[in-house]
Formats: structure tokens, sequence, C-alpha cells
């Protein structure tokens, strides 16, 4: 469904590595991704697991994937009408963030 639009750009499946190591893989050079934490739910399990085993939010985004299981680079104009269709799918998708120019990291706001 969503493939057949074509305004795909890129696909990242947050595994290991999670977002640090995931993402960067698709950008182009002179990219990078920021991401707006609140933009998404977080299962409480992995705050108690930070907060049990005292690991910082950098280890946590780079070890799990916080709640986000893939993420999608499209074109901002696309993102409505690709929201559209992935909840009209059931599926739980948000927008979490956007591309802008940069050193090709993972940028994740409070």
């Amino acid at each position: 469904m969503l493939r057949e639009t074509k305004a795909i750009k890129a696909l990242a499946h947050i595994t290991g590595g999670g977002f640090p190591d995931n993402i960067p893989r698709v950008l182009p050079a002179g990219l990078e991704v920021r991401l707006e934490r609140a933009a998404w739910p977080r299962d409480p399990v992995f705050d108690w697991l930070a907060q049990t085993g005292n690991i910082s939010d950098t280890e946590m985004y780079r070890t799990f994937n916080c709640g986000i299981g893939m993420v999608i680079i499209l074109p901002a104009a696309a993102a409505a009408a690709a929201l559209e269709l992935l909840h009209q799918a059931g599926e739980g998708a948000q927008l979490i963030g956007e591309v802008q120019r940069g050193d090709g990291g993972v940028i994740i706001r409070a």
C-alpha cells in the first residue's frame, strides 16, 4: 500500500544498534535525523530498565528500540498521506522527526 505511493526514500529497522547505528546507514552523506522523543509512546518497561540498570539515555537508544521498530524516511509533503495509509492498515505510526543537513548522526531531543 505505502510502497505503491513511491514516496519512501529509505527504511531503517531499529534492531541491535538502535537509532544511532541503523538510521545513518540509510542516509545520504550530509544529512542527519532529528527525532522528538515526546512524539512516540514509550512503554514503561524502557523507563524501568533504564532506572533499574542505571542505563544512560544514549545507551538506551543504542541498545534498544525504545518503542520504534521501523523508521520510514519520506518527503515531508508525503507524511500526512503516509500516516493515514498506515493508520488505515491498523499500524501505530507517528511522525517522530525530520531529516536535515548535518553530519549523518541521529539527534534525539527530549
